[in-house]
């Protein structure tokens, strides 16, 4: 029974499945069969946003972004605008204030292995729910129903990311707060890290972060995992691949299908001051990713890639 078991999950590895075993790909830090993959019908999606313009913004957003809100652009005008945002009080799925204002939270626990069909129920019923409600956990989809974020938002408008110092932004402005909502905002903006977006041309869901002992500039790139590290690896081998003086490439992680490299910065240079060097990063890379069709990877530069594949790095 035992070698059955492990011819299994040997064949289930050579044609790309996920072992069991193996880190579920969600990012939850468990292990596949005690996360999405305790079902066989809950389809792990690896890149949930693909097809949008707004992808590395929703993962930025999801995954490292504290407090921070931006309308979604729907392809149809429904009841009320909705407002995506990083977190909601107790982690909810979607929220109505009592104003009417109508958000949908991203850094939720999923209800199956498809995010973005998550976050378009929970965007339904934020359409329709009464003001001062909110929905805990993405509704289970209907028999059949295939609904997904890309089936709701226009696929090339991108979203106007607005960061914020607390998250105040829970409650109208004319809203009374009673021990509970005070004490909830107390603990949530005590969590935050200082994080602000890298503001420059052709840079997009960069954003400059000050982790306490050090800073970092977390950058989700939109190209294919293998794509990016060829590039990056080119640059490398150049010693062209960190942000200029003060910085250091510290590696990447993994996001829902893309890689987010990560640069140790300075934390006495203000957060404005590295937008340059990002955009000039940008334009470095750009060139490097052209290259690669018509110049293969020399030995160094894959050795240099293989390297950088090993440089993990994991968010606190």
């Amino acid at each position: 029974m035992a070698k059955r078991t492990a011819a299994k999950r040997k064949n289930q590895a050579a044609e790309g499945g996920i072992g069991p075993r193996q880190p579920c790909p969600c990012g939850s830090g468990k292990r596949y069969k005690a996360c999405h993959g305790g079902s066989v019908a809950d389809v792990m999606v690896i890149r949930p946003f693909e097809g949008l313009a707004v992808e590395t913004d929703l993962i930025a957003l999801r995954e490292f972004v504290p407090s921070a809100t931006a309308v979604l652009p729907l392809t149809e005008a429904g009841p009320r605008p909705i407002t995506v945002a990083t977190v909601l009080p107790m982690a909810a799925a979607a929220l109505v204030r009592t104003d009417g204002a109508a958000f949908i939270g991203l850094q939720v626990q999923t209800r199956t292995g498809d995010i973005s069909g998550d976050l378009a129920r929970a965007l339904r019923w934020a359409q329709t729910a009464e003001p001062g409600n909110a929905l805990s956990v993405a509704p289970a989809p209907a028999e059949g129903e295939t609904l997904r974020l890309q089936d709701l938002l226009q696929p090339e408008a991108r979203l106007e990311v607005e960061l914020h110092a607390d998250f105040s932004w829970w409650i109208p402005a004319d809203a009374e707060q009673n021990s509970d909502v005070a004490l909830s905002l107390e603990r949530a903006n005590a969590a935050i890290m200082p994080t602000e977006p890298v503001l420059a041309e052709g840079v997009h869901a960069a954003y400059w972060v000050d982790a306490g002992d050090k800073a970092h500039v977390r950058w989700v790139r939109p190209e294919p995992e293998e794509r990016l590290l060829a590039a990056l690896a080119r640059l490398a081998v150049r010693g062209e691949h960190d942000l200029g003086e003060g910085s250091r490439y510290a590696g990447s992680f993994r996001a829902h299908g893309l890689l987010v490299p990560v640069w140790d910065v300075d934390r006495e240079q203000h957060s404005k001051e590295w937008a340059q060097p990002t955009a000039a990063l940008g334009e470095r890379l750009a060139g490097a990713l052209d290259s690669l069709e018509a110049e293969p990877l020399s030995e160094a530069e894959r050795r240099s890639r293989d390297g950088l594949r090993g440089r993990q790095v994991t968010l606190r």
